[in-house]
């Protein structure tokens, strides 16, 4: 989609994970407690998530919110949903999405939505994060993928956004990433109560790439000095070239 790699689907094995920031998210849900788990997603493109939710959390209800109705059509007719799943996608934006769920809705709401390779304004502002805090119930976790230059100044205003509705914080990204060697992804996890921190630090250390974890004072350091987007946020940076990396 816009020039770029978007989505890996295994047909006949919804667990293999082939983007390193799919792998960071399902990471992070794997240090949530087991059973279903209510899941919100911003972003659907080909159900690569979901899928694997299903997968190793049989009988979780989940909820896609993507507005690109033909895209959706594609999938489900290129790469059918298994059996008896529990995945039902809404053709409505994030922000519009998520303000017509309940409250404590969710245990688990994952934000990963791209336009032209960006993260909309929308999705980064404290609107959208407060209504995310309202969303998930108290023990939940919020998620969002991001993408930003080396020094991700735009990821540590992102995170000071998130907090002013979700106080516990960690970012998960590869070692090259958190080292600024690279324009790349990193995952934000985020909740109202305190985080699994110990199980994290566990599941990172095991991750199939070096990854690492960024809590507490080094998380402080990482952000430190960034303010808060507005209401609306901003747009993440605009990507380099595809098959280029973008080096400070």
């Amino acid at each position: 989609m816009d020039g770029a790699p978007q989505s890996h689907v295994q047909p006949d094995d919804p667990t293999l994970l082939v983007f390193e920031y799919v792998q960071h998210l399902a990471l992070a849900i794997d240090a949530l407690p087991p059973g279903p788990l209510g899941v919100t997603h911003v972003g659907g493109a080909g159900l690569t998530l979901p899928r694997w939710v299903e997968a190793t959390r049989p009988g979780s209800p989940q909820i896609v919110l993507e507005p690109d109705a033909a895209l959706t059509d594609l999938v489900r007719r290129e790469i059918p949903l298994p059996r008896r799943h529990r995945i039902r996608v809404r053709p409505v934006d994030g922000l519009t999405g998520v303000r017509t769920l309940k409250i404590g809705s969710a245990d688990v709401v994952v934000t990963d939505a791209y336009a032209g390779g960006r993260v909309p304004a929308e999705l980064a502002g404290t609107a959208y994060a407060h209504e995310v805090a309202r969303v998930l119930r108290a023990e939940g976790v919020a998620l969002w993928n991001l993408a930003d230059e080396p020094g991700m100044r735009w990821v540590a205003r992102l995170v000071a956004t998130v907090a002013t509705a979700l106080p516990h914080l960690a970012l998960i990204a590869t070692h090259e990433v958190l080292k600024g060697r690279r324009f790349g992804n990193s995952v934000l996890v985020a909740g109202a109560s305190a985080l699994p921190v110990e199980t994290l630090r566990r599941e990172v250390a095991r991750a199939n790439l070096p990854t690492g974890l960024r809590e507490g004072a080094a998380l402080t350091r990482l952000v430190a000095g960034a303010k808060p987007f507005g209401e609306t946020g901003e747009p993440s940076p605009q990507p380099p070239d595809a098959g280029r990396w973008r080096v400070r």
